[in-house]
Protein backbone atom coordinates (compact mmCIF):
# COMPACT_ATOMS: atom_id res chain seq x y z
CA UNK A 1 0.00 0.00 0.00
CA UNK A 2 1.26 3.93 -0.94
CA UNK A 3 0.16 6.90 -0.07
CA UNK A 4 -1.77 9.25 -2.44
CA UNK A 5 -0.35 12.65 -2.97
CA UNK A 6 -2.08 15.78 -1.76
CA UNK A 7 -2.98 18.71 -3.76
CA UNK A 8 -4.57 21.96 -3.06
CA UNK A 9 -6.56 24.34 -5.89
CA UNK A 10 -5.09 27.48 -5.17
CA UNK A 11 -9.06 29.69 -6.24
CA UNK A 12 -10.15 28.34 -3.06
CA UNK A 13 -7.37 29.59 -1.03
CA UNK A 14 -7.13 33.29 0.82
CA UNK A 15 -4.23 33.82 -1.67
CA UNK A 16 -3.54 32.84 -5.35
CA UNK A 17 -0.48 31.68 -7.67
CA UNK A 18 3.07 32.48 -6.26
CA UNK A 19 1.55 32.74 -2.91
CA UNK A 20 -0.42 30.03 -3.21
CA UNK A 21 2.02 27.49 -3.79
CA UNK A 22 4.14 28.70 -0.46
CA UNK A 23 1.16 28.37 1.37
CA UNK A 24 1.21 24.66 0.09
CA UNK A 25 4.29 23.83 1.16
CA UNK A 26 3.71 25.14 4.44
CA UNK A 27 0.95 22.89 4.87
CA UNK A 28 2.85 20.05 3.48
CA UNK A 29 0.99 19.17 0.63
CA UNK A 30 3.18 17.77 -2.60
CA UNK A 31 0.89 20.08 -5.65
CA UNK A 32 -0.92 22.81 -6.92
CA UNK A 33 -3.66 23.09 -9.30
CA UNK A 34 -3.70 26.98 -10.83
CA UNK A 35 -6.40 28.82 -11.91
CA UNK A 36 -6.25 30.47 -15.23
CA UNK A 37 -7.56 34.00 -14.00
CA UNK A 38 -9.34 36.24 -15.76
CA UNK A 39 -11.72 39.68 -15.18
CA UNK A 40 -12.84 39.22 -10.88
CA UNK A 41 -10.59 36.31 -10.54
CA UNK A 42 -6.74 36.33 -10.01
CA UNK A 43 -4.15 37.87 -12.35
CA UNK A 44 -3.87 36.13 -15.79
CA UNK A 45 -1.76 32.93 -15.61
CA UNK A 46 0.07 33.91 -18.84
CA UNK A 47 1.10 36.81 -18.22
CA UNK A 48 5.03 36.69 -18.39
CA UNK A 49 5.86 38.34 -15.14
CA UNK A 50 2.88 35.51 -13.18
CA UNK A 51 4.81 32.76 -15.21
CA UNK A 52 8.15 34.15 -14.03
CA UNK A 53 7.25 34.27 -10.14
CA UNK A 54 4.71 31.04 -10.22
CA UNK A 55 8.57 28.76 -11.70
CA UNK A 56 10.77 30.88 -8.93
CA UNK A 57 7.87 29.84 -6.33
CA UNK A 58 7.58 26.08 -7.58
CA UNK A 59 11.72 25.86 -7.60
CA UNK A 60 12.08 27.22 -4.49
CA UNK A 61 9.48 25.10 -2.69
CA UNK A 62 9.24 21.80 -4.44
CA UNK A 63 6.04 22.34 -4.81
CA UNK A 64 4.34 20.43 -8.22
CA UNK A 65 2.40 22.03 -10.89
CA UNK A 66 -0.61 19.81 -11.13
CA UNK A 67 -2.82 21.55 -13.30
CA UNK A 68 -4.10 24.73 -15.25
CA UNK A 69 -8.06 25.21 -14.74
CA UNK A 70 -9.89 27.54 -16.70
CA UNK A 71 -12.52 28.98 -14.34
CA UNK A 72 -13.19 31.66 -16.28
CA UNK A 73 -15.19 29.82 -18.46
CA UNK A 74 -18.04 29.39 -15.95
CA UNK A 75 -18.69 32.89 -16.41
CA UNK A 76 -18.61 32.89 -20.52
CA UNK A 77 -20.04 30.09 -21.62
CA UNK A 78 -18.61 26.63 -23.18
CA UNK A 79 -22.00 25.94 -24.44
CA UNK A 80 -22.26 29.38 -26.40
CA UNK A 81 -24.03 29.36 -29.82
CA UNK A 82 -21.34 28.51 -32.48
CA UNK A 83 -19.64 31.71 -34.63
CA UNK A 84 -21.14 33.87 -31.50
CA UNK A 85 -18.19 36.58 -30.11
CA UNK A 86 -19.00 34.62 -27.28
CA UNK A 87 -18.07 31.41 -28.59
CA UNK A 88 -14.71 32.64 -29.95
CA UNK A 89 -13.79 34.17 -26.46
CA UNK A 90 -14.36 30.49 -25.21
CA UNK A 91 -12.02 28.88 -28.01
CA UNK A 92 -9.61 32.02 -26.76
CA UNK A 93 -10.00 31.05 -23.65
CA UNK A 94 -8.96 27.36 -23.92
CA UNK A 95 -5.96 28.45 -26.22
CA UNK A 96 -4.66 30.58 -23.53
CA UNK A 97 -5.21 27.59 -21.28
CA UNK A 98 -3.55 24.98 -22.86
CA UNK A 99 -0.45 27.40 -24.02
CA UNK A 100 0.02 28.45 -20.17
CA UNK A 101 1.30 24.86 -19.34
CA UNK A 102 4.51 25.73 -19.87
CA UNK A 103 5.47 24.79 -16.54
CA UNK A 104 4.71 21.37 -17.39
CA UNK A 105 1.65 19.92 -15.57
CA UNK A 106 0.44 17.95 -18.25
CA UNK A 107 -3.10 18.65 -17.54
CA UNK A 108 -5.80 21.06 -18.31
CA UNK A 109 -9.35 21.33 -17.15
CA UNK A 110 -12.39 23.28 -18.00
CA UNK A 111 -15.37 23.30 -15.67
CA UNK A 112 -18.49 23.30 -16.63
CA UNK A 113 -20.77 25.33 -14.07
CA UNK A 114 -23.20 28.30 -14.34
CA UNK A 115 -22.74 29.75 -17.93
CA UNK A 116 -21.24 26.63 -18.91
CA UNK A 117 -23.87 24.41 -17.47
CA UNK A 118 -25.44 21.40 -18.91
CA UNK A 119 -28.90 21.57 -19.10
CA UNK A 120 -29.93 20.52 -22.92
CA UNK A 121 -29.24 18.53 -25.54
CA UNK A 122 -28.43 21.61 -27.50
CA UNK A 123 -25.78 22.52 -25.10
CA UNK A 124 -24.54 18.61 -24.77
CA UNK A 125 -23.61 19.10 -28.23
CA UNK A 126 -22.07 22.59 -28.57
CA UNK A 127 -19.97 21.73 -25.43
CA UNK A 128 -18.93 18.07 -26.71
CA UNK A 129 -18.06 19.72 -29.97
CA UNK A 130 -15.73 22.60 -28.14
CA UNK A 131 -13.86 20.22 -26.18
CA UNK A 132 -13.11 17.93 -29.08
CA UNK A 133 -11.90 20.94 -30.97
CA UNK A 134 -9.78 22.10 -27.63
CA UNK A 135 -8.49 17.84 -27.21
CA UNK A 136 -6.86 18.24 -31.22
CA UNK A 137 -5.17 21.67 -29.50
CA UNK A 138 -4.16 19.91 -26.18
CA UNK A 139 -3.02 16.46 -28.36
CA UNK A 140 -0.44 18.56 -30.26
CA UNK A 141 1.28 19.86 -26.89
CA UNK A 142 1.30 15.98 -25.58
CA UNK A 143 -1.40 17.33 -22.72
CA UNK A 144 -4.59 15.68 -21.17
CA UNK A 145 -7.42 17.51 -21.23
CA UNK A 146 -10.12 17.16 -18.49
CA UNK A 147 -13.75 18.35 -17.95
CA UNK A 148 -15.47 18.97 -14.33
CA UNK A 149 -19.66 18.82 -14.42
CA UNK A 150 -22.45 17.60 -13.04
CA UNK A 151 -24.25 14.81 -15.44
CA UNK A 152 -25.84 11.43 -14.36
CA UNK A 153 -23.54 8.59 -15.50
CA UNK A 154 -25.55 7.59 -18.51
CA UNK A 155 -25.12 11.47 -20.02
CA UNK A 156 -21.60 11.65 -18.96
CA UNK A 157 -20.92 8.37 -20.60
CA UNK A 158 -22.69 9.55 -23.96
CA UNK A 159 -20.70 13.32 -23.37
CA UNK A 160 -17.48 11.29 -23.15
CA UNK A 161 -18.35 9.24 -26.35
CA UNK A 162 -19.43 12.80 -28.22
CA UNK A 163 -15.89 14.20 -27.47
CA UNK A 164 -14.29 11.02 -28.52
CA UNK A 165 -10.77 12.14 -27.94
CA UNK A 166 -7.87 9.27 -26.66
CA UNK A 167 -6.61 13.02 -23.97
CA UNK A 168 -10.00 13.31 -23.03
CA UNK A 169 -10.67 12.80 -19.05
CA UNK A 170 -13.34 13.61 -16.58
CA UNK A 171 -12.37 15.44 -13.41
CA UNK A 172 -14.28 13.59 -10.47
CA UNK A 173 -15.46 15.65 -7.29
CA UNK A 174 -17.18 14.13 -4.55
CA UNK A 175 -18.97 16.69 -3.32
CA UNK A 176 -21.01 18.94 -5.90
CA UNK A 177 -23.13 15.27 -7.00
CA UNK A 178 -24.52 15.35 -3.52
CA UNK A 179 -26.10 18.28 -3.71
CA UNK A 180 -28.10 17.37 -7.06
CA UNK A 181 -29.34 13.79 -5.50
CA UNK A 182 -26.24 12.14 -7.27
CA UNK A 183 -23.21 9.87 -6.41
CA UNK A 184 -19.58 10.02 -7.30
CA UNK A 185 -19.54 6.61 -7.23
CA UNK A 186 -21.82 6.46 -10.64
CA UNK A 187 -19.20 8.25 -12.47
CA UNK A 188 -16.48 5.75 -11.04
CA UNK A 189 -18.58 3.04 -12.12
CA UNK A 190 -18.78 3.51 -15.98
CA UNK A 191 -15.74 5.68 -16.05
CA UNK A 192 -12.99 4.80 -14.29
CA UNK A 193 -10.94 4.74 -16.88
CA UNK A 194 -11.07 7.81 -18.26
CA UNK A 195 -11.21 9.51 -14.87
CA UNK A 196 -8.04 12.23 -14.33
CA UNK A 197 -5.17 11.10 -12.67
CA UNK A 198 -6.37 14.09 -10.13
CA UNK A 199 -9.62 14.50 -8.29
CA UNK A 200 -11.33 16.91 -6.08
CA UNK A 201 -12.27 16.48 -1.93
CA UNK A 202 -15.19 18.32 -1.04
CA UNK A 203 -17.84 17.97 1.13
CA UNK A 204 -21.67 19.56 0.59
CA UNK A 205 -20.45 21.61 3.77
CA UNK A 206 -17.62 23.59 2.10
CA UNK A 207 -16.41 25.01 5.60
CA UNK A 208 -16.72 21.99 7.99
CA UNK A 209 -14.12 19.82 8.72
CA UNK A 210 -13.19 16.53 6.98
CA UNK A 211 -13.93 13.59 9.38
CA UNK A 212 -14.66 9.89 8.92
CA UNK A 213 -18.66 10.89 8.81
CA UNK A 214 -17.86 12.02 5.38
CA UNK A 215 -17.94 8.17 4.25
CA UNK A 216 -18.25 8.97 0.46
CA UNK A 217 -14.74 10.17 0.72
CA UNK A 218 -13.55 6.97 1.88
CA UNK A 219 -16.08 5.24 -0.41
CA UNK A 220 -14.78 6.93 -3.13
CA UNK A 221 -11.11 6.02 -2.81
CA UNK A 222 -11.84 2.51 -2.04
CA UNK A 223 -13.93 2.32 -5.27
CA UNK A 224 -11.02 4.21 -7.58
CA UNK A 225 -8.46 1.53 -5.74
CA UNK A 226 -10.76 -1.38 -6.94
CA UNK A 227 -11.26 -0.29 -10.24
CA UNK A 228 -7.64 -0.08 -10.56
CA UNK A 229 -7.89 3.58 -11.55
CA UNK A 230 -4.72 5.89 -12.32
CA UNK A 231 -5.60 8.74 -9.60
CA UNK A 232 -2.35 9.28 -8.32
CA UNK A 233 -3.75 13.30 -6.88
CA UNK A 234 -6.04 13.78 -4.01
CA UNK A 235 -7.02 17.67 -4.62
CA UNK A 236 -8.71 19.55 -1.29
CA UNK A 237 -11.27 21.96 -2.82
CA UNK A 238 -13.41 22.77 0.55
CA UNK A 239 -13.72 26.22 0.50
CA UNK A 240 -11.16 27.68 2.87
CA UNK A 241 -10.77 31.63 1.27
CA UNK A 242 -11.53 32.51 4.90
CA UNK A 243 -8.31 32.07 6.16
CA UNK A 244 -8.42 29.78 8.49
CA UNK A 245 -5.14 27.77 8.02
CA UNK A 246 -5.96 25.56 10.81
CA UNK A 247 -8.85 24.35 9.18
CA UNK A 248 -6.88 23.73 6.00
CA UNK A 249 -3.74 21.85 8.08
CA UNK A 250 -6.63 19.65 9.87
CA UNK A 251 -7.82 18.63 6.46
CA UNK A 252 -4.44 18.02 4.78
CA UNK A 253 -3.94 15.55 7.19
CA UNK A 254 -7.32 13.95 7.72
CA UNK A 255 -6.76 13.21 4.33
CA UNK A 256 -3.18 11.96 4.16
CA UNK A 257 -4.13 9.42 6.53
CA UNK A 258 -6.73 8.00 4.51
CA UNK A 259 -5.39 8.15 0.62
CA UNK A 260 -4.06 4.70 0.19
CA UNK A 261 -3.91 2.67 -2.77
CA UNK A 262 -2.71 -0.48 -3.56
CA UNK A 263 1.00 -0.70 -4.78
CA UNK A 264 0.91 -1.14 -8.75
CA UNK A 265 3.85 -3.68 -11.05
CA UNK A 266 2.65 -2.27 -13.93
CA UNK A 267 1.36 0.41 -15.81
CA UNK A 268 -2.29 0.19 -16.45
CA UNK A 269 -2.66 3.81 -17.61
CA UNK A 270 -2.36 3.80 -21.23
CA UNK A 271 -4.74 5.81 -23.15
CA UNK A 272 -4.49 3.82 -26.69
CA UNK A 273 -7.35 1.34 -26.09
CA UNK A 274 -9.53 3.66 -23.51
CA UNK A 275 -12.15 4.64 -25.74
CA UNK A 276 -12.55 1.36 -27.14
CA UNK A 277 -13.52 0.35 -23.70
CA UNK A 278 -16.70 2.44 -23.23
CA UNK A 279 -18.20 1.13 -27.03
CA UNK A 280 -20.75 -0.83 -25.31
Amino acid sequence: MTPMNIGLADWRLPVSGRDAIRLAAEVGVEGIQLDLGGPGRSPWLDNPQTLKAISEALTETQVHLLAVSANVLNDTGLCAEPGSSASREVRNIISRAIAADTLGAGLVFFPSFRRSEITNQTELVRTAEVLHWACSQAQQRGLLLATEKVLNPDNLLKFIRMVNSASFRVVLYTGNPLKVGQSPLGVVKVAANLIAPQIHIKVMDENAPLTCSDQIILNVINALNNKGSCVSTLVLENDYRDGVISRLKSDTCWLKKHAIRPSVTENRCGSSDLMQRYDG
